[in-house]
């Protein structure tokens, strides 16, 4: 009973392993019980879209069919013959028979199937149209020297432009300070403003005390070819006589007044700058002054000045000239001191030169009346370039004498100066200027001047109780000389500036070159450290000079003693912050290290001063 069992087990085990391979694969006859086709010829069948995979469908089916299947197997489906007649397999059969268990369903890979539809819109890009406009324009080849075009001035960054500022502090030596300025406003056409200024202090010393006063009215007003300028001013200088050898005090000494007046004005007329080719042009100019001081010393000047010039390719020719009428009168002359100047010129420009050739036709007339002709040339050439140029220059004029200019070098002058006007016979420098690195220029110069009648102040305590006369050099004097200028311009929030000169005298008559300085030096930097703060600084050192005086010698004949003025430096600064656009505050210091230096004999400047303020803008 177990055997047959396990017989009938193991049939259907065969039968469910054998039948569905074959009936996939092997060929029955005809005469199957099971539902037969007949092979057609090969035809393309297009495939039927299934969803079921092919191997659950044959299992499917093979399940339905297993007992049916399993009676069959003891069954002969095929026929000998056809072109399998030789197949061991059917037998020899000529034809056969295939037995179709299910329907084929092919599917295809996702990985072939196309998901993206195609754009069918019919798309044209746009295509601007193109225009071709040649410019009627000559090429230029002229590689000169040409004047640079003005830069366009950025827009105002304030909606409201402030035209006036008004300035006033007061600090110790019993300081006051004030200014004002004012304005019109914006108005390319014409411009008109004016200003006032007061500086006054006092020192430790007896009636040591200095005021200054100015006042000016300006206008300026461009029309179509011509530009008219003018103003007006008015300057005061307030001072004593404070000076005495400290070292001997008098109690009897009383400091005297002192006091300068100027009133002047000037007038100019200029043609306005055009870019044009051999462009004509001139200026006229009339300027002139009234001075006077605490005593009876006056000057009046008058100068008319002006000059043409014509531009032909890289060729100017014109001409300059003046006319300087000058009177001085003090209780003891009256002088007419007038020159008239002629100056023709002709200047060649080019690549890489510039040559200025001239000369300075001189005549003095009223109560002097020498003519001069002197050379008037400057050569410029450059070394590397764009960057260092070297020149040398050739001069000479008359320097006329004027007490105002006297009196503005020492206002401590007494009276009855002697006017005598000295000569610049030859002047002759060579020297290199440009630029060493961006923001970093340059200029060095050597010189060698002959002056006739050079003018030297020296003191006069004896005939005069602490003033100053002036001396002239008799014949002529030889100058040579260093100077040099430096100015590095980092941003335009740092500037340093400095200049040097080293001078050499041998003079004609006289044994030193009274109260001149061989060496000076002057420095100075300002500083922004943001749009608020800003920071100003200088430096002043002057070598050591001498003086002279009288004393009486032996059989009551004068001897001259030579007093000796050390050498000084003078550190001075400033600072500023804005409050706001309108109100900002200040702090000035002079004489920082406080040194008693004199520049003048027995006259000791004033020390430390610091004064400080506010200034308002509206």
């Amino acid at each position: 009973m177990k055997l047959k069992y396990i017989y009938t087990l193991l049939t259907l085990i065969i039968a469910l392993y054998f039948v569905p391979a074959q009936a996939q694969t092997k060929k029955p006859a005809k005469k199957a019980t099971a539902k037969t086709i007949k092979k057609p010829a090969p035809k393309k069948v297009a495939p039927k879209k299934t969803t079921a995979p092919v191997k659950k469908a044959a299992s499917t089916s093979a399940s339905k069919n297993v007992g049916d299947a399993a009676a069959k197997t003891t069954q002969d489906t095929t026929k000998k013959g056809g072109a399998n007649a030789n197949n061991a397999y059917n037998g020899g059969s000529l034809s056969e028979e295939i037995v179709v268990t299910t329907a084929y369903k092919p599917v295809l890979a996702d990985a072939v199937k196309i998901r993206r539809n195609p754009d069918l819109e019919d798309k044209v890009p746009f295509k601007a149209p193109l225009a071709y406009a040649p410019l009627d324009k000559r090429q230029e080849q002229n590689s000169e020297i040409r004047q640079l075009e003005a830069m366009k001035r950025p827009p105002e960054q304030d909606s409201i432009l402030l035209n006036n500022y008004v300035k006033a502090g007061f600090g110790n030596l019993k300081t006051l300070f004030g200014e004002a300025y004012f304005a019109n406003g914006r108005d390319e056409a014409l411009q008109v403003g004016g200003y006032i200024k007061h500086f006054s202090q006092s020192g430790s010393l007896q009636k040591q005390s200095q005021s200054k006063d100015d006042i000016g009215v300006f206008g300026k007003s461009i029309l179509a070819d011509n530009t008219i300028s003018g103003r007006i001013t008015y300057n005061r200088l307030g001072t004593n006589f404070y000076g005495y050898d400290q070292a001997a005090p008098n109690n009897t000494f009383v400091p005297g007044k002192q006091h300068f007046n100027t009133i002047g004005a000037e007038a100019e007329l200029a043609k306005n700058f055009k870019d044009e080719e051999n462009a004509f042009t001139y200026a006229l100019k009339l300027k002139g002054y009234v001075f006077n001081n605490a005593y009876q010393a006056k000057e009046n000047n008058l100068v008319l000045s002006g000059f043409i010039n014509q531009t032909v390719k890289q060729f100017y020719a014109g001409l300059s000239g003046s006319l300087d009428l000058n009177t001085q009168k003090d209780s003891l002359y009256d002088i007419n001191n007038s020159i008239v100047r002629l100056n023709p010129y002709i200047k060649f420009q080019g690549t890489n030169y510039k040559i200025d050739a001239g000369v300075n036709i001189e005549k003095e007339f009223g109560d002097f009346g020498k003519f001069y002709i002197f050379p008037a040339a400057k050569l410029e050439v450059q070394v590397i370039p764009k960057y260092v140029r070297l020149f040398v220059e050739a001069k000479g004029d008359i320097n006329r004498s004027s007490i105002r200019d006297f009196a503005n070098i020492n206002p401590f002058i007494g009276q009855n100066i002697e006017i005598k006007n000295s000569v610049d016979q030859l002047d002759i420098s060579a020297g290199l200027k440009g630029t060493l690195a961006p923001g970093l220029s340059f200029k060095a110069a050597i010189f060698r001047n002959s002056v006739k009648n050079m003018p030297l102040m020296v003191s006069n305590f004896n005939a005069e109780v602490n003033k100053f006369k002036v001396i002239y050099d008799d014949s002529k004097t030889r100058i040579n000389g260093f100077n040099g200028e430096l100015d590095f311009k980092a941003s335009d929030d740092l500037n340093i500036f400095g200049r040097v000169e080293i001078k050499d005298y041998q003079l004609a008559s006289e044994a030193e070159p009274w109260n001149l300085p061989k060496f000076l030096l002057t420095a100075g930097t300002a500083i922004h450290i943001n749009n608020k703060v800003s920071i100003t600084g200088s430096v002043l050192f002057r070598g050591a000079t001498n003086d002279r005086i009288f004393t009486q010698g032996p059989a009551d004949e004068p001897l001259v003693i030579k007093k000796s003025i050390a050498s000084f430096a003078d550190l001075s600064g400033s600072a500023e912050y804005k409050v706001t656009n309108k109100i900002s505050v200040f702090v000035q210091a002079n004489n920082i290290l406080n040194t008693g230096y004199q520049n003048w004999l027995y006259y000791p400047n004033y020390g430390f001063n610091i004064f400080g303020g506010v200034g308002y803008s509206f």
